[in-house]
């Protein structure tokens, strides 16, 4: 390992990445460890990360993702961490980009990444992902993930934060059957969220919400400029938004009186 002041910690969660698992932990072997905290994978994700010498795999059940992520961070041994989703790449500005500000003595302590989001490899460029950032890069002991944010994750930072100059990519939807399943996940996770706060959902969700959620992502943020992609990305956005709704119902049914 290196010298503990300019070393990282790369960490993973995953769940079924058979897909991308290989060349994820390829494009960030320049960290000086690489953690991966695995949801008990069955399509072979697993049996791919023993093929790694330099990569420590830990499976734990998944709660929600912060749970995970903090979960993540405390296995960390290096004085900088890098969280990494599987479907995502640094490029090689990035990756000089990143080497030079753990090694600048900043002050800053969590740093943002701009996404450059591909669907079905193609660039999308509008549909609400133009300003697509995410905290990626943190000083150990300087970050805890919010708790009851279950998902879309927001870390709490002791310290400044600021934003790296150079774009990661994210290859994260497939096709359309590919991102509704993702939306229906978060739609859970989010309604859950929701309901620990003692949400209801009413008849007018059901409604406004999923039509201000396409006309906000189509026509403000100019989905229609990303052709049939863009329409797919904001219909299904939209859809996403609608059974966050209805699985919250589906909670207060269940819950006791």
């Amino acid at each position: 390992m290196k010298d503990t002041k300019t070393s990282i910690s790369a960490l993973l969660i995953v769940y079924n990445e058979i897909t991308h698992i290989s060349e994820v932990i390829d494009n960030i072997d320049f960290a000086d460890e690489i953690i991966v905290i695995d949801s008990y994978s069955t399509d072979g994700t697993l049996e791919k990360l023993k093929n790694f010498s330099n990569v420590k795999t830990i499976q734990r059940p998944f709660k929600n993702f912060a749970d995970q992520r903090n979960f993540a961070i405390n296995q960390a041994q290096c004085e900088w961490i890098l969280f990494i989703d599987a479907d995502e790449r640094i490029t090689t500005e990035l990756k000089d980009e990143i080497r030079d500000t753990v090694n600048s003595d900043t002050p800053i302590a969590g740093f943002m990444f701009k996404r450059k989001m591909y669907f079905n490899n193609k660039v999308i460029n509008y549909s609400g992902f133009q300003t697509d950032t995410t905290y990626r890069l943190f000083k150990n002991g300087s970050v805890k993930y919010q708790e009851d944010k279950i998902v879309h994750e927001m870390p709490i930072i002791n310290g400044k934060s600021d934003i790296l100059k150079h774009t990661m990519l994210h290859y994260s939807i497939s096709s359309s059957d590919d991102y509704k399943e993702k939306m229906v996940t978060y739609a859970k996770l989010k309604a859950l969220e929701l309901f620990n706060k003692g949400k209801k959902a009413s008849a007018l969700h059901f409604i406004f919400r999923p039509i201000y959620k396409f006309i906000t992502n189509y026509i403000v943020r100019l989905g229609f400029l990303d052709g049939i992609e863009g329409f797919q990305l904001s219909y299904l956005g939209a859809y996403g938004v609608y059974y966050r709704y209805l699985e919250l119902r589906r909670l207060t049914n269940i819950s006791p009186k």
